[in-house]
This record gives C-alpha cells, structure tokens and sequence, in this order.
C-alpha cells in the first residue's frame, strides 16, 4: 500500500487572484488555478484542481471519451465543482436554458447571445455540480471551487466575452450537447458522509466523508483514488495530511485524524 502527495502546482491567469485563502503565494501573483497531477512522471486518470476567479471564464465544452478518443486523445473530460467560497452574487453557468441545435448554437457564439442564453446559477459554498461531458458550461467570477476531473487536456471554447483568444467552433458545437441541466442542484455542507458523483453514469466516483478524532481504515477501490482533504489534519500511513493538499493512494491506507475535518475520496468505478 502506498500514499503519496502529489505536488501542488500554481497556475498563474490573467482572471486569477492574488489573494487565494489559505493557500500561500509569496509572489502575489493572480493564482487561477492550482493542480494536483502526478506524481513525476504518471499521468493518473483522474486530475485535482482548485479555482478562484476574479472574472467570468470562457463558454466552453468538453468531449466525451469516444470523441476525444476519435481525436486523438487518451478521453474526453467530465468535470465535477464543490464551492468552498463565493463572493455575493457570485454563479456558474451550466448549460443553457433552451434547447439549442448546432446551427443556433454556432450563431448565438458568433454574435455573443450565447452569454445571455446560459443558465447562470447562484451558488454559496457547497453548491455541487457534476458537469458530463458535452455540457456547455462557464465558471463565474467570485468563486473559490475545487474540480474533480478527468485528466484530459481537451477544452472548446465557445465564446470569451470579446478576449482575444482563440475560440473552436467548429469542435466545440460538434460535441455540444446545449440544453437545460438536467440534473439536480445540490447543496452539500462539509460535516457529512455523502456520495457525490455515483460512479454507474459517470466515469469517476466521487464521496465527501467526513472524519472525526480516531483512526480510520480506508481501502481504494480499484487500487487507484484520490484523498482530498477540504478540512482537518492527521497522518496517512503515517505521513502528515492536511488541508489544501491532495494524495494518490494505492491499495489500503490508513488514516489518523488529529482535527477533524471534511475530505473528498475520488477514485475510478
């Protein structure tokens, strides 16, 4: 059995902040995203991030496995977000509210209607989505989230406010499915023992558990998941964790809890 944990890699945008909670960033940078990949030299299925914005992202949209796998590429991406933070106001754009063809959605893109035809949803911390693949989706400004991925470098972007970067139409209305979210909005407060993602209609599970002053055994399914602590300390396998880190475990791990807290347990159905 092992644990390890994984390097955590700021990521420095133009629509990032320098403030970024209780995350150090000595350089003041505007930090938009931090990663948790690897380790050196594995490229594990599943990828961590944490999000902050001070902007609206791009409108953008995810293949499936099969068309990414038509492209090229090892997968498509389906994404899930957990908001730990949102400033008022704040909302995450998912899906669209009427349902749009290919045609309509290719000129909503092209002349900027497409931002006004998003379901822009309010959100407070534990609001949860899980996003599959083909959704068309944006993550607001104000929001701290973190994001549970497949680990697929592959995004379309659809529109950009007017930025100058590329956008891929041609791609993007292709895989879209642009409609109505169909699934249910979730608030998830950190403190309980929930699945999230169920792993039978998505290709990841993901549980937030929550972990109270003891010892606990916990065993990865699959050999393979993801321990993401949201709160709390302790040791796994002896190794001192605490929040704001991520660690790939293999076989059984056995974790400690010397302040309680809240985790995310991701692994592979």
């Amino acid at each position: 059995m092992s644990a390890a944990r994984l390097d955590t890699k700021y990521v420095v945008k133009p629509w990032g902040r320098p403030d970024i909670g209780s995350f150090s960033n000595p350089e003041g940078e505007r930090i938009g995203e931090i990663w948790f990949d690897g380790p050196t030299g594995r490229h594990p299925p599943l990828l961590v991030k944490y999000i902050f914005t001070s902007e609206k992202l791009s409108i953008q949209v995810h293949p499936d496995d099969q068309q990414g796998q038509a492209a090229g590429l090892a997968g498509g991406k389906s994404e899930c977000w957990y908001v730990l933070a949102a400033e008022p106001g704040a909302r995450l754009g998912i899906g669209t509210t009427v349902p749009l063809d290919g045609a309509q959605l290719r000129a909503a893109a092209l002349d900027g209607t497409l931002e006004e035809l998003m379901d822009w949803k309010p959100v407070q911390p534990g609001s949860f989505y899980y996003i599959p693949a083909g959704t068309v989706h944006a993550i607001g400004a104000g929001v701290t989230l973190v994001e549970v991925q497949q680990n697929n470098d592959v995004t379309y972007r659809l529109f950009d406010y007017g930025r100058p970067r590329e956008l891929h139409l041609e791609d993007g209305v292709a895989v879209s499915q642009a409609g109505p979210y169909a699934l249910p909005e979730r608030i998830v407060p950190m403190g309980c023992d929930i699945a999230l993602v169920d792993g039978a209609s998505a290709p990841f599970r993901l549980d937030m558990l929550y972990w109270e002053v003891g010892s606990r055994t916990l065993t990865a399914q699959l050999d393979l998941g993801w321990f993401i602590p949201l709160s709390g300390a302790g040791t796994i396998n002896g190794q001192p964790w605490e929040a704001g880190q991520c660690w790939l475990v293999e076989g059984q791990a056995d974790i400690e809890v010397a302040r309680q807290g809240s985790i995310l347990w991701a692994n592979l159905p």
